[in-house]
Order: structure tokens, then sequence, then C-alpha cells
């Protein structure tokens, strides 16, 4: 059966569970990126895009919960958050859904399933995930790949659609250059300052669908749109 390629987010501090969890999705062919403190896994689930985050409850520097609730108030875009830890009581379990999870298995548990569920979560948020975006002058339909500035069409390419629809969905709020760039070509970035040129082409189209400077430059972060008459800038 063919599985999508998904992009983890492993939280866990223990080495031996971190290497039997991150050596089995990566055995599918997933990207698993690893972070054994919180600050870590909030400064990269904030600055990266992945499509779950598996997170122990137990680390060294902050708790779980409150790792949770920094992911779910401060990323981009919504990703789900699985949560893996020893504490099976109902207590236990409420505290971890109240806190934001969208997930809960405690430990030990079967990679197998563990991979069903991230797939089950990814699927769930995709879906969820809303076909048509709004932000500003802006209307995207990403079913459809059409995108509307002004109620007129705008001519974009295949990336240059991507981007946009990133920005799109985390405004107001800035999208990491790493993020960017993980988002459109993984692990293989070309070799080239590809993005420049991306965001280049896609400011010359919508400076001549009438919306320019929209695209702004954070400086050491990366990317969000901003528009004058909406106040943010």
């Amino acid at each position: 059966m063919h599985r999508p390629s998904l992009s983890i987010l492993v939280v866990e501090d223990h080495p031996i569970i971190t290497r039997q969890v991150v050596g089995f999705l990566e055995g599918l062919a997933w990207q698993a990126d690893h972070a054994g403190t919180g600050a870590l896994a909030v400064e990269l689930a904030t600055t990266n895009i992945y499509d779950v985050v598996l997170l122990d409850l137990n680390l060294p520097d902050i708790d779980g919960l409150d790792v949770c609730r920094a992911i779910k108030a401060r990323a981009a875009r919504n990703v789900p958050v699985l949560m893996l830890t020893a504490r099976d009581a109902f207590e236990d379990k409420a505290q971890g859904f109240h806190g934001g999870a969208d997930d809960y298995v405690t430990k030990p548990f079967d990679l197998r399933e563990l991979a069903l569920r991230c797939e089950a979560l990814a699927r769930r948020n995709a879906l969820h995930r809303d076909q048509q975006t709004t932000a500003g002058p802006l209307t995207l339909y990403l079913r459809e790949r059409r995108a509307l500035c002004y109620g007129a069409p705008v001519t974009l390419t295949h990336t240059g659609f991507r981007v946009l629809s990133l920005l799109c969905e985390a405004y107001p709020h800035a999208v990491a250059r790493s993020a960017l760039i993980h988002a459109l070509w993984g692990d293989h970035p070309p070799d080239s300052d590809a993005l420049k040129s991306h965001l280049y082409a896609l400011r010359r189209q919508l400076e001549l669908a009438g919306a320019p400077d929209i695209i702004v430059t954070i400086p050491q972060l990366g990317y969000r749109l901003a528009f004058a008459n909406g106040g943010d800038v």
C-alpha cells in the first residue's frame, strides 16, 4: 500500500525512543526532524511546516502541555499534535486534549500504529483546511489553484501559487524563509537562490494586478503579507 510522504517533528528527550521512532519514520521515506527540548520544539514548529508533531510530555526544560499550547498559538498554520507519554490516567489524557492535543498515545506503543495515527491526523487536517482562503484583496481557491486579486484573476506559476497560499494561510503572521524552502523543495532545495527569483516574479504579478508591495520582508525571519488599508503596514 502506498503511503503519503509526511514531514514529522519528533519531540522526545529519551535517546533510545528517539532512535526507534525517527528510524522507523525515515524507513517509511518520511521526513523526521528531532527536538530534545521544548524550547527547540517550539522554535522548529514555528519556523518550519510539519504535517504532525509527535510530542512527549516529559521534557527536560518545558512541560509538554506548555509546548503544545505554544505551538498551537504561534505556528504559521495549524499542525496536529500527537502526544506521546507514559501518563495513562484519564485525568492526564483529558488535560492533554484540553491543552490542544489532537491525539494521545501512551507508552509503550506500536510504531505501526503510530504511523497510522500520523497519517489519519495529517489527512484529517488537510480535509479540514479551507479550500478557499482570503487575505486583504486576495482570494485563493486552493483545490483549483486559482488566485484572484480585487476579484480579477492573477496569472501565477505553480511555485508562485504555493508561496502565496502559504503566506495567505499564515496571515497576519510571517512565514520563515526556511519554512518556505522546505515546503517547496523538502530537503533538496536548488543550489541557486530560487526562492528569491520566485518571490520577485510573484511580486511582479501582484503589482500588475494592482497590489504592489504586499509581500514584505521581515529581516532575519522571512516574509509576510501586509495591506495598507488593513492597518498593518
